[in-house]
């Protein structure tokens, strides 16, 4: 199997396509139309974008990744993104490679993100574990929730 030293996460079997390239192995990234070296963390990603689409049923087209966000003045790279149709910003995804621990830095991290893109809701995976968030702005807080909530027009 090609992709024999990516484990197992805790998300349901996709069919990704796999490609050999200078003896690296590379994984098609849907949202971005190319083949992407494979990483733990980009294996996270791509799980997560295909459990949006075949799960949640987010529409391809309001899905982004991996895309430059300036955070007071430094240039940082959020995983991934899933928009409304009027605009606004519905989800903001960090992933970790399964190796990494999810901690509050992480958590720290991804409200840094947030502070500029204001989603409503947040999921921070490494594959294994999963937190999903609601914010609440008033309360300045993250209510945790057990799922995040399926696409609605």
């Amino acid at each position: 199997m090609i992709f024999a030293s990516m484990q197992q996460l805790n998300f349901p079997a996709y069919p990704f396509r796999f490609k050999n390239r200078e003896n690296k192995v590379h994984i098609f990234d849907q949202i971005r139309k190319k083949f992407i070296q494979l990483q733990p963390e980009e294996w996270v990603r791509q799980h997560v974008v295909s459990f949006l689409i075949s799960e949640k049923k987010y529409p391809k087209s309001l899905i982004n990744v991996e895309k430059e966000l300036i955070i007071n003045t430094l240039k940082k790279r959020y995983d991934v993104l899933v928009y409304h149709t009027d605009g606004s910003i519905a989800l903001i995804v960090e992933c970790k490679a399964p190796s990494v621990k999810i901690t509050q830095t992480t958590f720290d991290q991804i409200a840094r993100y947030n502070l500029t893109v204001k989603a409503k809701f947040l999921m921070v995976t490494n594959g294994i574990d999963h937190y999903f968030c609601k914010m609440d702005y008033e309360q300045e807080k993250y209510i945790f929730l057990k799922d995040i909530p399926a696409y609605m027009l």
